[in-house]
């Protein structure tokens, strides 16, 4: 197997650009060091495609890896035949590798194998290639101590033939593939316990097409199997074949071993090796297949929408009181400096609105400040009232008030890296402090927090955990080393998601700082206790030290190509300070005098770039929503209402918009634009500020049907679901665009239940 020319093609990729990433990954370079500084060596390969091939590398050598274990087991059972090795070696898929080593694999003695050291082998091979045979008469020459009666001669022979029938690996990739293509998943309510799970109502009599089933229903499902709510099952015949015929799948069997439909032993022996044996392994299979695709869905949205809200626009250095709110006890609040440190803290009540007006004007004239952050938890609306009338109080101040998510700030509040930071502010306080640090940079603030905390994902808790952490890793990464980081004034969390560092590099630089003062150069880096040269290599492009020795420490232009600015200065005889910025300059440069054997066009171009607009955050600009006055509760709503909101998370079936009342509403897929669209993420992300007219309201059930179609008649929606919404055969054959705005709204609101 050819590694690397399995992944060019799967890229679209020349197998010297993967062989090249190959051997830089494994060198110990980093994805975003790669992709950034590296693209001659790799063709241009982006950090999407370097993170899609680790992964599939990683699978690839773990299947090579398996095939020795493998291929050596058959050999020394004595087994292994030409065809097998080849089929071994060739096979791409860590299934169908196990298929063909099922028949060879050690296993507990079986009742085949009992039937086989019984001497009745060749009864089972008899019967199975000369069918005209009586199976009554011909166990008679097969009795002995062990075998006393043609029952038990029997019963052995088709023990063995079922053992036959279940490892046959080509017969056993045809069931599944037609089983998946063909099944329905059947869902139902486990008696008595309708009442108890009210959240899964809309799936107590359900069906569909197995391979039509999208990532969050399947997970639903599993949910409410996994609570003792659901009854799950895979149906492979239509409702109107008796059960007393056999299946196609049977006939599928009886086809590949050239049995004859009229020989009822054999003909029961193949309905016994399907119903007994062969399903319920590949039943199994199939929920493993559905969950672990909507493991990736899931953990896929979970990842657009994590990286939407690190990227989200800071709104920059001003001074940011920070209001976690509270009813009984009372709405904790901090004051940060334009730099993040904490000035001061108080806590309010809602219930003494005077004297929390008056504490809360003293804050803001105290320390100039100029934006307020409200969490959006408990008690948010109440406190953005507060904070209106504070604005009106301070008209001179130029206040703007934002409610931002609060999600994940009670975690960081009891973590390890709180307590360093404030060790003696209470705990209750130190939420109040991430929210207001989180408007002024989303992404310093964020990276502080466990990321399957900061809630942006779709049944997070339901998929495989481990996979999931290392994906949101993976987009940390990404995105702190995008936007790099002030190495002068970043925390030790921000620092460790650099390339090339970690958690005790990253302290070690903190510690560094501390004692020594802030670093004028990068390559001071290199005194930094067990900070070596290559992780220096990795990381010093991503760091950045403003008003240091050297005007290009401030940029992403890393130290290994300053020798190339500095033939361009030569060139034109200027200083760096007189080139980086000055945009006429620049433009006299003709990136082909700069081309060498080390830096290509590329890399020129990108410092060109980079010179042109150095250190540029490649976040958004900073703007907010409007919340409408008078609609603080979802009792507020009515249809036809006209609202902006901010988009809180993107699932694969919408968006949902907080628009200031205690839930988010739904947009559903079909109600995001005029158009067509596939994928939510083409028209909106975590963030966006949108405006969106209300549809409908469910009250009973708190849910809110929106839509960024304004010119939707919203007379015409409705919740409402037939009792069987989505049989596989239907669903088949119905047009994507014939479904209304709220066709589907059931099962997605079904995350705002079990999420």
């Amino acid at each position: 197997m050819d590694i690397i020319r399995i992944i060019a093609d799967e890229l679209n990729a020349a197998a010297v650009q993967i062989q090249a990433a190959v051997d830089l990954l494994d060198d110990g370079a980093t994805v975003p060091f790669v992709a950034r500084y590296r693209k001659e060596v790799t063709g241009g390969l982006d950090d999407t495609q370097l993170r899609i091939l680790a992964e599939r590398l990683q699978y690839l050598r773990e299947l090579q890896e398996r095939k020795a274990v493998i291929l050596k087991s058959i050999g020394e059972q004595g087994k292994m035949t030409e065809k097998l090795q080849a089929a071994i070696e060739e096979c791409g898929n860590k299934t169908l590798l196990e298929d063909l080593y099922l028949p060879y694999k050690p296993k507990r003695r079986t009742k085949a194998q009992i039937a086989r050291e019984n001497g009745l082998q060749p009864l089972a091979e008899l019967l199975l290639s000369e069918q005209d045979r009586l199976p009554e008469n011909e166990a008679q020459a097969y009795l002995n101590e062990q075998v006393p009666d043609v029952k038990a001669a029997l019963e052995g022979a088709r023990a063995i033939l079922l053992e036959q029938f279940a490892e046959d690996a080509q017969l056993t990739g045809m069931l599944r593939d037609k089983l998946w293509r063909e099944a329905e998943l059947h869902a139902q309510a486990v008696e008595g316990k309708e009442t108890e799970g009210e959240k899964f109502k809309d799936y107590f009599h359900y069906q569909e097409a197995v391979c039509k089933m999208p990532g969050h229903r399947v997970l639903a499902v599993l949910r409410g199997r996994n609570e003792g709510v659901l009854q799950l099952s895979l149906k492979y015949r239509p409702d109107d074949v008796p059960v007393t015929e056999p299946s196609e799948y049977e006939q599928l069997i009886a086809r590949h071993f050239k049995i004859d439909g009229n020989h009822k032993w054999l003909s029961d022996t193949v309905r016994l090796a399907w119903r007994a044996k062969i399903f319920l392994s590949l039943e199994l299979e199939a929920f493993n297949r559905l969950k672990e695709n909507a493991d990736a869905d899931a953990i896929n949205v979970f990842a657009h929408n994590l990286k939407d809200l690190l990227l989200a626009a800071p709104a920059g250095r001003l001074p940011v009181l920070g209001l976690d709110p509270g009813y009984r006890t009372g709405i904790k609040t901090a004051v940060v400096s334009d730099t993040g440190k904490l000035l001061d803290t108080a806590v309010v009540y809602l219930h003494h609105e005077a004297e929390a007006l008056e504490k809360l004007a003293a804050l803001v004239k105290r320390h100039h400040v100029k934006l307020i952050a409200i969490g959006n938890g408990t008690a948010s609306r109440e406190t953005d009232k507060l904070a209106a009338q504070l604005l009106k109080r301070l008209p001179e101040a130029g206040l703007h008030k934002i409610v931002v998510s609060e999600a994940g700030a009670s975690v960081y509040s009891a973590s390890e890296q709180a307590a360093k930071e404030f060790p003696d502010l209470d705990v209750s306080l130190r939420g109040a402090v991430s929210i207001a640090r989180r408007l002024q940079d989303p992404l310093a603030e964020l990276v502080k927090i466990d990321p399957k905390s900061i809630g942006v994902g779709q049944y997070q808790h339901d998929v495989n955990q481990s996979r999931l952490a290392k994906s949101l890793d993976a987009v940390v990464e990404d995105c702190v080393n995008a936007v790099g980081v002030d190495v002068n004034t970043a925390s030790a969390p921000l620092l460790a998601r650099i390339s090339g560092l970690n958690q005790t590099l990253a302290h070690n630089i903190v510690a560094y700082r501390d004692e020594n003062g802030a670093f004028d150069n990068r390559r001071k880096l290199l005194k930094v206790p067990r900070l070596g040269e290559k992780a220096f290599e990795q990381a010093a492009g991503f760091l950045r030290i403003n008003g240091g020795k050297e005007p290009l420490d401030a940029s992403s232009v890393h130290p290994e190509a300053y020798s190339v600015v500095a033939k361009m200065l030569d060139d034109l005889q200027i200083k760096a300070s007189d080139l980086i910025g000055n945009t006429s300059k620049i433009s006299l440069i003709k990136p082909s005098d700069y081309i060498t054997e080390q830096f290509g066009l590329p890399t020129i171009l990108d410092i060109l770039s980079e010179l042109e607009k150095p250190g540029r955050d490649p976040r958004g600009e900073f703007h907010t929503a409007s919340f409408a006055e008078g609609v603080n509760e979802i009792s507020d709503l009515q249809a036809g209402m006209i609202l902006e909101g901010v988009v809180s998370n993107v699932a694969n079936f919408g968006a949902f918009v907080d628009i200031g009342v205690h839930q988010d509403g739904l947009v559903h897929i079909s109600a995001l634009s005029n158009r067509f669209v596939r994928d939510p993420r083409e028209v909106v992300k975590a963030g966006d500020v949108v405006k969106v007219k209300v549809l409908e309201v469910d009250l009973p059930r708190k849910r809110i049907a929106l839509t960024m179609r304004l010119d939707d008649d919203s007379e015409k929606q409705t919740f409402r679901q037939p009792e069987n919404k989505y049989p596989a055969r239907e669903t088949k054959s119905q047009p994507a665009r014939q479904k209304t705005v709220n066709s589907a709204m059931v099962d997605a609101f079904a995350k705002l239940k079990t999420n």
